[in-house]
């Protein structure tokens, strides 16, 4: 049995080639610096053995093959062995390409926002019409045991993001996946840390799309420039363009009406509709691609619509926690400007939502290193109240942003942050927490203070 040793494998992606290996009959064991659930938990149940840190006894002995994360760096200890002894390594979109897409019918979901929630709702619409897809889903969704599978379906759905791969390959990972459909769910700057600006992400989006087979489909919006200005660069494959309203250059549009209830449209008259879980412009948009890129492999649209019906969500994205003395408590992943504010409209138009309280983390790269400074208020202003943590690491003045914004709070830690939204708090709010971290466990604590407080 071939050994597959993974390095940063608590990551969503590595701990998902993780899955796969172990699926497909690899002995498979792994390292990283901080090990902790929901992930641990997954690789415990797969049989993965997990080794804590990056020294350079893990090596020894040599495995047949060592899969490494993009969060390895030069001078760490196993890196400096690995390339000392000459074992063989290679990054985890090269080894998933070589190992498993190769011989995969696969549809790749791209773009700055909606990738996970999309994957997961293509790969619940295929689970639905019978077909036993693999996939490797970015987060944790809830219809499926495993963030990733192997899988039997010829059908390989894939979570397709433009980080740069390894520190040996600095491509965009999903160069390496070669799919046969791809969703563009949206084109924003972000990555501030690995991309200089818009156009240099925008140029490895386009060597994406060159790759895309003149028999493949590409599903994009019908109204986004930074998407029209990449396919003016060249596009040799049809496209399906969604939308979550009428006027568009889109053929198929999804709404809400009333809210809880989604309807799709083929040039204006409907094809179907579902209750479903879910709410916002940008979740309807992320339906219709997935049903789109369904719809690609054979799964027809009435069968599609049931199964979005029927999706149970992902976790972290806007994820219900629960009613606290008639105070809504949810989990967002939202970091990036555009995600806020689509959020904290999704959530407005929940049932019984009186005012929306947001709270957030500035800590994505791109946010502490300043990118966003002069559109986060404007983001924010869809909360009637906010409350905002000032990080370690930020390198720009956070209260001069929201020196106009006198619904906006700053605090310089989470407790502060508790006692004063519980003391704040009404019946009928909801509190949409956006982090893309673990924002030091203040979900709980505000679980605990809000309900006492009631």
């Amino acid at each position: 049995m071939q050994h597959v040793h993974i390095l940063g494998v608590c990551g969503t992606f590595m701990g998902g080639v993780a899955a796969i290996a172990r699926e497909a009959g690899f002995r498979v064991t792994g390292s990283d610096r901080n090990i902790y659930p929901p992930m641990s938990e997954q690789l415990a149940r797969l049989g993965v053995e997990l080794i804590e840190g990056y020294e350079a006894a893990q090596l020894t002995p040599a495995p047949d093959v060592v899969v490494v994360g993009n969060v390895m760096t030069r001078g760490m200890p196993v890196i400096e062995e690995l390339l000392n002894r000459r074992i063989p390594y290679m990054s985890g979109p090269e080894w998933l390409s070589n190992t498993v897409l190769r011989n995969r019918v696969v549809i790749g979901v791209s773009g700055t926002h909606g990738k996970t929630t999309t994957t997961s709702l293509v790969a619940w619409i295929l689970e639905h019409a019978g077909r036993k897809a693999g996939f490797l889903i970015g987060g944790v969704p809830a219809d499926f045991e495993f963030s990733a599978r192997l899988g039997n379906d010829p059908v390989f759905v894939i979570e397709a993001d433009e980080y740069d791969t390894a520190f040996f390959d600095k491509r965009a990972k999903f160069l390496l996946y070669r799919p046969q459909t791809l969703i563009i769910n949206n084109l924003e700057f972000d990555h501030a840390d690995i991309y200089p600006d818009l156009a240099a992400i925008t140029r490895q989006f386009h060597q994406l799309v060159r790759a895309i087979p003149g028999n493949g489909t590409l599903v994009v919006p019908g109204s986004d420039a930074n998407i029209d200005a990449l396919l003016k660069l060249g596009c040799w494959t049809p496209l399906q363009r969604f939308a979550s309203s009428e006027g568009t250059a889109a053929d198929w549009t999804a709404s809400e009406e009333p809210p809880g209830t989604l309807r799709i449209r083929h040039r204006g008259t409907e094809v179907g509709h579902c209750d479903w879980q879910l709410s916002g412009a940008h979740n309807a948009e992320n339906a219709l691609a997935a049903l789109l890129a369904a719809a690609s492999v054979g799964v027809p649209p009435a069968v599609a619509i049931e199964a979005i019906g029927r999706f149970g969500g992902v976790r972290r994205r806007l994820q219900r926690i629960g009613d606290f003395g008639g105070v809504q408590l949810f989990d967002d992943f939202a970091h990036h400007p555009t995600a806020i504010r689509r959020t904290l409209e999704a959530v407005r138009r929940r049932a019984g939502v009186r005012r929306v309280i947001a709270v957030f983390e500035p800590r994505s790269n791109s946010m502490k290193l300043g990118v966003y400074k002069d559109t986060i208020a404007a983001a924010l202003s869809g909360a009637d109240l906010a409350w905002v943590l000032r990080p370690a690491g930020l390198r720009w003045d956070l209260d001069a942003e929201f020196r106009d914004a006198p619904q906006v709070h700053v605090c310089a830690d989470t407790a502060t942050i508790v006692r004063e939204l519980a003391a704040a708090g009404q019946a009928g709010d909801a509190v949409v927490v956006m982090s893309n971290g673990d924002f030091q466990g203040i979900h709980g604590q505000l679980a605990t203070a809000l309900a006492a407080a009631r």
